[in-house]
């Protein structure tokens, strides 16, 4: 849950999950714990933390009305004991899949808060039960209601994504007094309310079935008076990562385009988005004085040669000056890190110049000659930037390890237009790995890159590409897959957000059968001869971690030097240990110091198993068992 702040700024609310470790498999039939839990305030004033109980509910989302004495929240719906009792005397631990679940509908509540009490007490009352997953909550005091985003347990029917509202001054509390505010095909989210209080302002991940072109994220605005949805920023072509309205009327609008994501401002619908000027790098987590008409900003940046660090800046016609308010980051000023610049190449086959980010060995910038590994960002609607990341984003440390690393903004990458976006409908992987490649060429030409040092590696819809590229060329040396697909029919079926492979391949698997096929990597595995390493988290539904375990046993038949690496416990993130992650990444530096600097295809010879020794061996299994 997101901490949210009190009108006055006196306090801010959130929930603590002590429980988030989950069987998150989505044919799971959760039974959730019934323990005592607690909503936490911190007093800005007295400096100190208090917990009223809430019972056994776990509230998903926040919001406050123009009142510290009361606030909303919503949390999902839960069977009651006896409710449970019953399904499991009937069914036991069987699933009936679609049938409807603990947690598959959303109960609204409001909290009214003593704060003259020191010690905090609270009354917790029901405000209405809905029949849909809720994920985002905001109160609107025009028309004294609720507005809300609403999901799927899935990304299948795009209907399952709107926006509702619901009146505080209804007699009925349950879903038919609810009302839709839209009808867009993609997935609303980060609700605000305009200054003006009639507008509700939201971001639009458009995942199209079809009927229109998917996307990058936008800014919309929805008019509370009469229904109507405006786009925010209709001049700017780039991804609009986060937004804040202005005190006084307008938005702040952080976008990014090409390698930097930078801030804009729009006074009214009828305006343009105008740029304004601060550093070249990645502003985000942008805040601004909500009392103050020009009032100070607030922010987090970086760049590929600054750590992140929060900054203040007193206006935002002042972002060059803007100081720094935090030092977390120091350790990485006092360390040589890697030189990064941006490199760009064309794709010959229609001269479309792709752009990357390149980082040089420590007192290596503009050397020749340096082994490469390309990293390749997942998505495929990201992109990698002009930051400095310490986390997932691992290629400032490859860098470290003595490797050259491009990170490609392959066709499919934000910040380069829609229409760069969308050229990756019905060539999934086959183009943007055509890109990535030429880049690749590009690099050894210029004799930067040594051509027999070769890797390649990315996670998510890296991994996907990295699991193609291993198919279309023997150049690379060693491999490190993600959680990447191999085979996109299965992984349409069994993966958590069908609409992307849908749409990505122009149509459902028994309509572009030979889309699907031609795409898939599993179908060229004959052709792979690069050492590969996988990882995958054991309960991921985003790539279901079968597809991991079809590309080891492919590359295990076909004699190929193969790890598989199972994370217990974790999602598609490898985000819910620490240990994880740093495992990961120890694993995959080792995989390239073993087989990087050397090419198995013309320096060791591989053991590629025929077809006729496999059933050779399948037949006198077979022979045995009719034996005994």
């Amino acid at each position: 849950m997101v901490p949210m702040w009190s009108p006055s700024g006196k306090w801010v609310a959130f929930f603590m999950n002590n429980n988030p470790i989950t069987n998150s498999s989505r044919r799971s039939l959760e039974k959730l714990e019934r323990t005592e839990q607690h909503m936490y305030f911190y007093s800005v004033a007295t400096d100190k933390l208090m917990s009223i109980q809430i019972g056994t509910v776990r509230p998903l989302f926040v919001t406050w009305p123009d009142d510290d004495r009361f606030l909303y929240f919503v949390a999902a719906a839960v069977w009651s004991k006896e409710e449970e009792d019953a399904h499991r005397a009937e069914w036991k631990d069987v699933i009936n899949y679609r049938q409807s679940k603990p947690g598959e509908g959303s109960v609204i509540y409001r909290m009214d808060i003593d704060t003259n009490n020191p010690v905090l007490s609270a009354k917790v009352s029901i405000v209405a039960n809905v029949s849909l997953l809720i994920t985002e909550l905001l109160y609107v005091p025009y028309g004294q209601q609720l507005v809300f985003t609403s999901r799927g347990r899935a990304y299948e029917d795009l209907d399952d994504f709107e926006i509702y509202s619901i009146h505080l001054n209804s007699s009925s509390s349950s879903s038919s007094s609810l009302s839709r505010l839209t009808y867009m095909e993609g997935v609303e989210q980060e609700l605000q309310l305009s200054s003006d209080g009639k507008h509700v302002l939201f971001r639009l991940w458009a995942l199209s079935s079809g009927k229109v072109q998917t996307t990058q994220r936008r800014l919309y605005s929805l008019d509370l008076t009469n229904g109507q949805v405006d786009r925010l920023g209709k001049n700017f072509d780039g991804l609009v990562t986060q937004y804040t309205v202005k005190s006084g009327g307008g938005v702040y609008i952080i976008g990014q385009l090409g390698l930097n994501v930078q801030i804009y401002t729009q006074e009214s619908l009828t305006d343009d988005a105008i740029y304004r000027q601060g550093w070249n790098g990645t502003y985000e987590r942008f805040t601004a004085s909500s009392h103050r008409a020009g009032g100070p900003v607030a922010f987090a940046f970086s760049s590929l040669e600054r750590p992140k660090e929060v900054y203040l800046a007193e206006s935002i016609d002042q972002l060059m000056s803007a100081k720094p308010i935090t030092n977390d980051n120091e350790l990485f000023t006092q360390r040589v890190l890697p030189q990064a610049t941006a490199y760009h190449w064309k794709n010959t086959a229609d001269n479309q110049v792709i752009e990357g980010v390149l980082h040089y060995p420590p007192g290596k910038f503009n050397a020749k000659n340096l082994p490469l590994l390309v990293l390749i960002h997942g998505g495929p609607n990201v992109a990698s930037l002009n930051e400095l990341q310490a986390t997932w984003n691992w290629a400032t440390m490859a860098a470290t390890e003595g490797w050259l690393v491009l990170e490609p903004n392959y066709r499919g990458s934000t910040g380069y237009g829609d229409k760069f976006l969308g050229e990756i409908r019905h060539r999934s992987l086959s183009l943007p790995g055509q890109d990535i490649l030429m880049g690749v060429d590009q690099l050894t030409k210029d004799g930067i890159a040594d051509s027999k040092r070769l890797a390649v590696g990315g996670y998510s819809y890296g991994g996907f590409l990295t699991n193609w590229l291993i198919t279309q060329t023997t150049r690379f040396n060693a491999a490190l897959s993600g959680a990447g697909g191999i085979e996109h029919v299965s992984g349409w079926g069994t993966m958590d957000l069908p609409l992307l492979l849908s749409y990505l391949h122009g149509g459902f698997p028994w309509e572009v059968p030979q889309v699907y096929q031609s795409e898939s990597p599993i179908y060229y595995m004959n052709r792979v001869r690069t050492p590969t390493h996988i990882v995958v988290g054991e309960n991921d539904v985003r790539v279901d971690a079968d597809q991991s375990f079809i590309l080891e046993r492919s590359l295990h038949y076909l004699g190929i030097p193969v790890q598989l690496l199972v994370f217990p416990n974790e999602g598609h993130a490898i985000a819910n240990f620490p240990w994880s992650g740093k495992i990961k990444v120890r694993e995959e530096l080792k995989w390239l110091q073993k087989y990087g600097n050397q090419s198995l295809s013309s320096g060791c010879s591989v053991k590629i198993r025929s077809l006729s020794i496999i059933f050779t061996s399948l037949s006198m299994f077979i022979s045995t068992i009719y034996f005994f």
